[in-house]
């Protein structure tokens, strides 16, 4: 059993930068890959961000890629999301999800945290 929970959500401005933070329980936090997701108001959920179990591999959505940062400290059970460069359509709820590969290609989630609100202004 993995518990997650998200926070460093807030309302920023475009073109500010803001870091989310996903604190986890247990010792087998190094043992899962990492995620975040967002989901947008009346949108579905969309993948964001991982990162391997060891943190030396990750992979973005082409929407965040070169302005969004995914990284994980394994000593502290904590996986952070650096966003800079926020844009309006950057406005959603952010998830943090730990999970593992299931085929070599695909990668469940199995524990999901609560979210934290992120809202861009123009």
């Amino acid at each position: 059993q993995v518990q997650l929970v998200e926070s460093g959500g807030g309302l920023v401005q475009a073109g500010d930068s803001l870091r989310l933070s996903c604190a986890t329980s247990g010792r087998t936090f190094s043992t899962y890959v990492m995620g975040w997701f967002r989901q947008a108001p009346g949108k579905e959920r969309e993948f964001v961000a991982r990162i391997s179990t060891g943190g030396s591999t990750t992979y973005y959505a082409g929407s965040v890629k070169g302005r969004f940062t995914i990284s994980r400290d394994n000593a502290k059970n904590t996986v952070y999301l650096q966003m800079n460069t926020l844009a309006p359509e950057d406005t959603a709820v952010y998830y943090c999800a730990a999970g593992r590969f299931t085929t070599i290609r695909t990668v469940i989630y199995d524990y999901w945290g609560q979210g934290t609100q992120v809202t861009v202004s123009s």
